[in-house]
């Protein structure tokens, strides 16, 4: 049977070299290293030295038959020492020319090295060894090579293209088959691709497992989940960093999982040095547009995102804050803006456009902490940042983000409520919706639409016809609560000519204006028609 050939760009490991029948007819036995044995063989090194450290760089798998091993124990020590301290693969001896049995005294030093240690009881040629070997790493060097250039003909053309780093961290996860995540220098996961897998397990407790992996000098495992990590920079010098992380823990990076990492790490920086910005931004829009929607699998799967972003939520109080505004079409400017502001007040938020015209802001507030004060801080800035006529909505607090699209969704219905003619506050909760913001929400109904044409049209009709001012003159006494003195004074009249005015009104209405049902039912109307949008429906 023909040896099996390592996956394209990886080198073999020891224990698909020991498969190989040139070595299975040897009868091949591990005494130690067990755990090490999925190591990469780069080459493998036939010596008789004692002094093998000089003739190697790392990765060889050493053949020997023992001939040049002393008897003191201390020197085999030594010996492994070297073996270790330069990173050799593992070290295979063949008995019967020294050795009838491999000295305790080895196998005792590879174990307190970890450091793979294979016997032959039969003898096998070690050129053909080699032979075998080296042709499987060549073969598998080539494969790398081949498949490094099409890896960087991918991220040339996603450069090229001005492709975002959502596509780009996409990309690294579906050439890898592995969870990617981009994170800045403070540990905030921006974004992020797990291949379906939920978050909860992925990215949980992120800042402490982060900062226990260094970013090596080269790609290798780094930290104890042995995470491939590769810098991200922009023009003012290192910014985050990008990490792979494996399904598995090996000692040696898949080769092909470097080349990608590597790329993909490039054209990220390049994308920085070319302008892209608002990444910070862009993950708090994602993340915030998931809880409105809904879009996490659990519970457990948006908490563990949204801290993975820097927010707190375990012992918080979360509130959802809408900031209604006017829509200039410049994406990516507005809650910028508010977001630098809320920076220098210590309050922890995400902040990102929700939707054209919308800012969503997610607080997170310590239990004993008061909300008010805080949205009328984000109010405050609001209006410095967005002018007078921006709008800030409250939505009621939870304590799990479970509950948090129902606090959006009363945030947002009171934003949207919110007129001109609405009493002036600096943030607004759903207590200060009152019938007239209520009615403006519910215009666009064609029953209340109906509702108003039907109870008003006469009224309005006449107005047209006659030039007359009866509409006014209702609104003036409803406005009163039906004291028609006060009425008259606020619509500019005589009382008798004010009066007179009410006749004409009950006449053409059929109404009783003295009956606080009907008047109710006519102010009613008389709201809709000015939220602006009531329309006579086809009959």
């Amino acid at each position: 049977m023909p040896p099996r050939r390592p996956a394209a760009g990886q080198f073999p490991t020891i224990t698909e070299v020991l498969r190989l029948p040139v070595l299975a007819e040897g009868m091949p036995r591990v005494l130690a290293g067990e755990s090490q044995l999925d190591r990469a063989v780069r080459w493998v090194h036939v010596t008789e030295l004692l002094n093998p450290a000089d003739f190697l760089e790392g990765g060889e798998l050493v053949l020997t038959t023992g001939m040049p091993y002393p008897q003191d124990a201390s020197e085999l020590r030594g010996y492994v020492d070297q073996l270790a301290d330069v990173g050799a693969a593992g070290l295979i001896v063949e008995l019967g020319y020294r050795y009838r049995k491999v000295p305790d005294e080895l196998v005792a030093a590879c174990r307190a090295r970890d450091v793979p240690l294979v016997e032959l009881a039969r003898g096998v040629r070690f050129i053909d060894v080699t032979q075998t070997v080296h042709a499987l790493i060549l073969d598998a060097q080539g494969a790398l090579l081949r498949r490094g250039r099409d890896i960087q003909d991918i991220f040339t053309a996603l450069t090229l293209r001005g492709a975002d780093p959502e596509e780009l961290v996409h990309t690294t996860a579906e050439l890898t088959g592995a969870p990617v995540v981009l994170e800045d220098l403070t540990h905030r996961v921006l974004m992020c691709e797990l291949l379906g897998r939920p978050y909860e397990p992925v990215v949980s407790a992120w800042s402490r497992r982060s900062r226990a992996a260094p970013t090596p000098e080269r790609i290798t495992p780094s930290g104890p989940e042995g995470w491939l990590i590769a810098p991200v920079q922009d023009h003012r010098g290192p910014w985050g960093r990008l990490v792979l992380l494996e399904d598995r823990l090996s000692a040696e990076p898949d080769p092909e999982h470097v080349l990608v990492l590597e790329r993909a790490a490039v054209a990220l920086t390049m994308a920085r040095l070319a302008g892209q910005a608002w990444w910070e931004r862009r993950a708090h829009r994602s993340v915030l547009r998931d809880l409105y929607e809904r879009r996490f699998r659990s519970p457990a799967d948006a908490r563990a995102r949204a801290e993975a972003l820097g927010l707190p939520t375990l012992g918080h109080r979360l509130f959802a804050v809408v900031i209604r505004h006017p829509y200039t079409g410049t994406e990516g400017d507005h809650d910028e803006r508010i977001a630098k502001a809320l920076t220098h007040t210590g309050i922890r938020a995400l902040v990102g456009e929700t939707a054209p015209g919308r800012i969503g802001v997610l607080l997170a507030l310590a239990h004993a902490s008061a909300w008010q004060p805080v949205a009328e801080r984000i109010g405050r800035l609001t209006r410095e940042e967005l002018g007078p006529q921006a709008v800030v909505a409250i939505g009621p607090g939870v304590t799990d983000l479970g509950g948090i699209a129902r606090s959006w969704q009363e945030a947002e219905q009171t934003a949207e409520a919110i007129t001109p003619a609405s009493p002036e506050r600096w943030f607004y909760a759903p207590a200060d919706v009152r019938l007239p913001e209520l009615l403006g929400v519910l215009r666009e109904d064609t029953r209340l639409q109906r509702y108003a044409e039907r109870q008003l049209t006469r009224l309005i009709e006449h107005d047209g016809r006659n030039g007359g001012d009866l509409l006014p003159a209702l609104r003036a006494y409803l406005a009163a609560a039906g004291n028609k003195s006060v009425a008259a004074k606020r619509a500019g009249m005589s009382r008798q000519a004010y009066y007179q005015r009410l006749h004409t009104i009950e006449r053409l209405l059929g109404c009783d204006l003295e009956s606080g049902l009907q008047r109710t039912s006519l102010h009613v109307a008389v709201l809709v028609l000015d939220a602006g949008e009531a329309t006579v429906p086809d009959a």
